[in-house]
C-alpha cells in the first residue's frame, strides 16, 4: 500500500493542528501507525491521497448509510447551495423536515434541529434539568455522548480509545452530577435511582452501546429503564445519534418498541453533513426558549444545506432499504464469524441490523469491562492486514463496522476473503 503523501502530510497536520488531527481516534494511536488521508469517495469506496481504494465499513462513523456521494443526494445539494448556504432565519425546508423526522420517531412531538450529535445531547440534557428541577443525571459507563462536560464521565468511543476514563478540564463540581453505572446493569440501575433518584434529571443512553465496540442491550434492559424512570419521574433519553436511521426508519426506539421522553439525533439525519437534532414529549419541549426559560441557539441550526440533504436521504431510506441491509449484514457478520473460527482465533462478534463489531476476547461482550479485555494488539494486527489489502475499518477495537446499501455481495465476499488472511496474522 502507498502511503509517501499521507506521511508527508500527517506530518504537516502536525505543525498546525493538534496531534495532526481534528479528531482523536482518526491518529491511529489505538492502533500504532499513523492515518491514511482521503481525496474522495464514492459508493461504498474511499480513495486516499496516495491512489489507494478501499472498500469502506466507517462510512464517516455511521451516518453514510445509503453510501458516499449519492448522485440523487448530491445533486439537490449542489441546487441548495446555489441558493445560498446559510440565512440564520426560518425556512419552509425547516418545517418540512421537522416533519419527516416526526413521522419517523412519533416519540418526538416537538423537535429542535442543531448542528451535531453532540449539541443534541447537551441541549438533551440541559432540558432535562430544566423541566425536572434535579441536577443528576445518569448514563452508563462506556458509552459516548458527545464532548460536552458533563458526559465526559467514563465516556466511551475516543475516549476508550485512549485509555482516558475521563477528561481534564471538567471541573470536579460538574463531574460530581454525573452518575455511572454499568450498561446493561438494571440493578444498578435501581440501586442509583434509590439513592439518588430525588435529584435525578435523565437516564441517558445509546439503547444500542457503538462507541466501546457494538453492545446489544440484554432482553428486558430497555423496558426496564423506560419502568424505572417512569415510576420515579426520571427523563429517558435515547441517543440514537448512531441508530436513528439505522436499525429502522424509527431507529432503534422503533426496532425495541420504547418510547423515550426525549431523542437524539445526529449526522446521519444529514447525509453525513453536520447537523443533528432533539425532540420529545410537548410538555418538555415547551420548556425550551422562546416557549419557556431553557435557553439553546444556534445560527446553523436548521442550515438549509444540511436540511436539504436530509430531506434526501429519508426520502431514500423511506423506500424501504432495511431488509436488504439486514440480510448483507448478516452474510457479512456470519462469514467474518467463520473465517475467525476457522483461523484459529478467539472472538466475540456482536452485530445490530447494520451496525457490527469483532471483540479480539473471548469472553461474552455485554459491557464496558468486558469489552476492556479485548487483546488490543491483536486488532491492530489485523487492522492494518485488512487495510493493505484494501479494506478500511475504525483504526480502534473500540469502534463498529457499518454497511450501506452500496455495498454488495461482490464486496462483502471479498472482506471476508481478506479477513481469514487477516485474523491468521493476529493470532
Amino acid at each position: 500500500m502507498r502511503n509517501a503523501i499521507s506521511k508527508k502530510l500527517f506530518a504537516e497536520a502536525q505543525k498546525y493542528i493538534p496531534g495532526g488531527v481534528n479528531s482523536p481516534v482518526r491518529a491511529f494511536k489505538s492502533v500504532g501507525g499513523e492515518p491514511i488521508f482521503i481525496k474522495r469517495a464514492k459508493g461504498c469506496y474511499i480513495y486516499d491521497v496516495d491512489g489507494n481504494k478501499f472498500i469502506d465499513y466507517v462510512l464517516s462513523w455511521g451516518p453514510m448509510i445509503i453510501g458516499h456521494a449519492n448522485p440523487k443526494v448530491t445533486k439537490m445539494i449542489k441546487n441548495a447551495i446555489s441558493k445560498g448556504t446559510s440565512y440564520g432565519a426560518p425556512t419552509a425546508l425547516e418545517v418540512r423536515f421537522a416533519k419527516m423526522l416526526n413521522e419517523a420517531f412519533p416519540s418526538m412531538e416537538l423537535l429542535r434541529l442543531v448542528s451535531s450529535g453532540t449539541e443534541a445531547a447537551m441541549s438533551a440534557l440541559r432540558l432535562a434539568r430544566g423541566f425536572t428541577n434535579r441536577d443528576k443525571i445518569l448514563k452508563f459507563e462506556g458509552c459516548y455522548h458527545g464532548h460536552a462536560d458533563s458526559l465526559l464521565v467514563r465516556a466511551g468511543s475516543g475516549l476508550a480509545t485512549m485509555g482516558v476514563p475521563d477528561s481534564a478540564g471538567v471541573p470536579d463540581d460538574l463531574a460530581k452530577h454525573t452518575l455511572t453505572v454499568p450498561y446493561n446493569d438494571l440493578d444498578a440501575v435501581k440501586k442509583a435511582v434509590a439513592e439518588h433518584g430525588k435529584d435525578m434529571a435523565c437516564i441517558i443512553i445509546e439503547p444500542v452501546a457503538a462507541n466501546m465496540g457494538v453492545i446489544p442491550p440484554k432482553e428486558g434492559f430497555l423496558e426496564g429503564l423506560r419502568k424505572v424512570t417512569a415510576e420515579n419521574n426520571i427523563l429517558l433519553i435515547f441517543d440514537e445519534v448512531i441508530t436513528g436511521f439505522r436499525l429502522a426508519y424509527g431507529g432503534a426506539q422503533e426496532y425495541y418498541n420504547i418510547k423515550p421522553d426525549l431523542t437524539c439525533l445526529g449526522k446521519i439525519i444529514g447525509g453525513g453533513l453536520p447537523i443533528g437534532a432533539y425532540g420529545g414529549r410537548r410538555d418538555i419541549m415547551e420548556k425550551i426558549s422562546p416557549l419557556g426559560a431553557v435557553y439553546q441557539a444556534g445560527t446553523l441550526s436548521g442550515n438549509p444545506v444540511a436540511v436539504t440533504a436530509g430531506i434526501e436521504t429519508l426520502k431514500l431510506l423511506k423506500k424501504g432499504v432495511y431488509k436488504e441491509l439486514e440480510k448483507k449484514s448478516a452474510y457479512l457478520a456470519e462469514g467474518i464469524k467463520g473465517v475467525a473460527k476457522k483461523a484459529g482465533i478467539s472472538t466475540c462478534h456482536t452485530r445490530v441490523g447494520s451496525i457490527l463489531c469483532t471483540f479480539f476476547t473471548p469472553n461474552n461482550v455485554i459491557d464496558y469491562a468486558s469489552a476492556k479485555t479485548s487483546d488490543t494488539k491483536a486488532y491492530a494486527k489485523f487492522f492494518f492486514a485488512m487495510l493493505e489489502k484494501g479494506i478500511n475499518l475504525a483504526p480502534s477495537q473500540f469502534e463498529a463496522m457499518f454497511l450501506s446499501t452500496a455495498h454488495t455481495e461482490r464486496e462483502i465476499e471479498r472482506t471476508i476473503k481478506i479477513a481469514y488472511d487477516a485474523f491468521k496474522t493476529a493470532v
